[in-house]
């Protein structure tokens, strides 16, 4: 019975986190870096619009940054034709693509009309990348808002759509050092110009005639250690915090199968089944998400 009681909490909990909004107004949360002109919110302040033309970008950070968490955000992205685009939400130990940086990403890769968005994933270590995978999704991102959320504590990082586990990332427990879980990260969003690279590698490029390509955000929700100098609390959480305990180092019953399909049906790039550039199967490759 207890343990009954055990599972129905938790999956009480995965259900409301997305509902777990941040308080405050956008600027109580964040800081933009772009152009006033790029960056709008709806009348109440809760819906915020980031556009890209052949200008300018637009980007945001939170103030606040983080050591292990939850972390969710709702989005709709860049519709009709947005090959070349990319709306890009992450996580980055620094404000800037330094060369010692861990950073944990959700691209999505615009394309040409009727063609799917495509998401890409990938984890870095001391500025060092390399563990893309890329997913087709079940739904039409542009329609309507869908959440994109990141669990991250120090067994494992876990990339949700809709509270659908898409990729597992599992520490190696320090073999190979290729876990981010030293350094706290901010949260950032921002939409830019890739077509050198985002839709079928370069060959695709932004068409400026639909300019300006519009990115919409809404209801941000955080449960995560902050992080605060010079004393910060976040050098031990398991006792405290349900992202950091036992059953969150792991997938539940229902969440692996969920993620049994999604393997099955929707995954079309992973660097772990890449032996051209990898002859040797990275260290992480062989941990099972399953466990």
């Amino acid at each position: 019975m207890a343990n009954l009681l055990l599972i129905a909490v938790l999956i009480a909990i995965y259900c409301s986190l997305s509902q777990a909004e941040v308080k405050g107004s956008f600027d109580d949360n964040f800081s933009k870096s772009c152009p006033e002109s790029h960056f709008k919110t709806s009348e109440d302040g809760q819906i915020w619009y980031l556009s890209l033309d052949h200008k300018a970008g637009c980007g945001f950070m939170t103030r606040q940054k983080y050591r292990f968490g939850w972390f969710s955000m709702k989005l709709k992205l860049v519709g009709g034709d947005s090959a070349g685009v990319v709306t890009a939400y992450y996580m980055c130990t620094e404000d800037g693509a330094g060369p010692t940086r861990d950073e944990v990403d959700f691209e999505f890769l615009g394309n040409r009309t009727g063609e799917p968005y495509l998401i890409q994933t990938n984890v870095y270590k001391n500025g060092t990348g390399g563990r893309e995978m890329r997913h087709v999704l079940w739904f039409d991102p542009t329609e309507d808002f869908h959440s994109y959320s990141l669990l991250w504590n120090s067994h494992q990082l876990v990339f949700f759509v809709d509270e659908v586990p898409i990729r597992v990332y599992k520490n190696t427990n320090y073999t190979n050092n290729f876990f981010p879980n030293e350094k706290p990260m901010y949260l950032f969003s921002s939409i830019w110009n890739a077509d050198d690279w985002a839709t079928r590698g370069g060959l695709e490029k932004t068409d400026w005639k639909n300019a300006p390509f519009v990115s919409t955000y809404k209801d941000f929700s955080v449960d995560g250690c902050q992080w605060e100098d010079p004393f910060p609390s976040c050098v031990s959480t398991t006792t405290e915090n349900w992202w950091d305990q036992y059953n969150s180092w792991h997938l539940s019953s229902d969440q692996k199968l969920d993620y049994a399909w999604v393997q099955r049906n929707l995954v079309i790039y992973d660097y772990c089944q890449d032996t051209e550039r990898y002859p040797e199967k990275p260290e992480e490759c062989w941990l099972s998400p399953w466990d």
